[in-house]
């Protein structure tokens, strides 16, 4: 009888484990200003979420830099616009700008960064966008974002 039930609560754990949301991603950003993806589902069971951003361009960040940037959509434009005279070494935002959710540092040619964001800061009646701050570049690389 105990084996059984040890067998049993290995194949819940299992099974569980299974169904568990993913609660990352990973964008990959060009030399031709694309992003890999133009959509972002988050699980509402995630409690944080984590994007990894990475360039497989071979540019460097002063020439093609990319960045990974988290808010409404309806704030996306106004802060790429802010951002503009904030300058690469403030990631092209203006400091402290509470309209941004999260977001990455710039980056080129075959860096990576990250960020971790808690998943209760969105609201699923909302409308959420991701895009990159550098000048220009909101035009083509930008998604959504939306809690699944």
């Amino acid at each position: 009888m105990f084996a059984k039930l040890v067998a049993v609560s290995l194949l819940t754990l299992a099974s569980s484990q299974l169904m568990a949301a993913e609660c990352k991603t990973t964008i990959d950003s060009t030399d031709q200003m694309a992003f890999s993806t133009k959509a972002i589902e988050i699980d509402k069971s995630c409690k944080t979420f984590t994007v990894e951003l990475t360039h497989s361009g071979s540019l460097p960040k002063n020439v093609m830099g990319h960045n990974f940037v988290l808010s409404k959509e309806a704030d996306m434009q106004p802060i790429a616009t802010d951002g503009l005279s904030a300058g690469i070494d403030k990631n092209y935002l203006k400091e402290g700008d509470a309209r941004v959710i999260a977001h990455t540092k710039i980056i080129g040619s075959k860096e990576t960064d990250s960020v971790t964001f808690d998943v209760s800061k969105l609201d699923a009646a909302e409308k959420y966008g991701f895009f990159c701050s550098f000048p220009g570049h909101i035009s083509m690389m930008k998604g959504t974002v939306t809690l699944k």
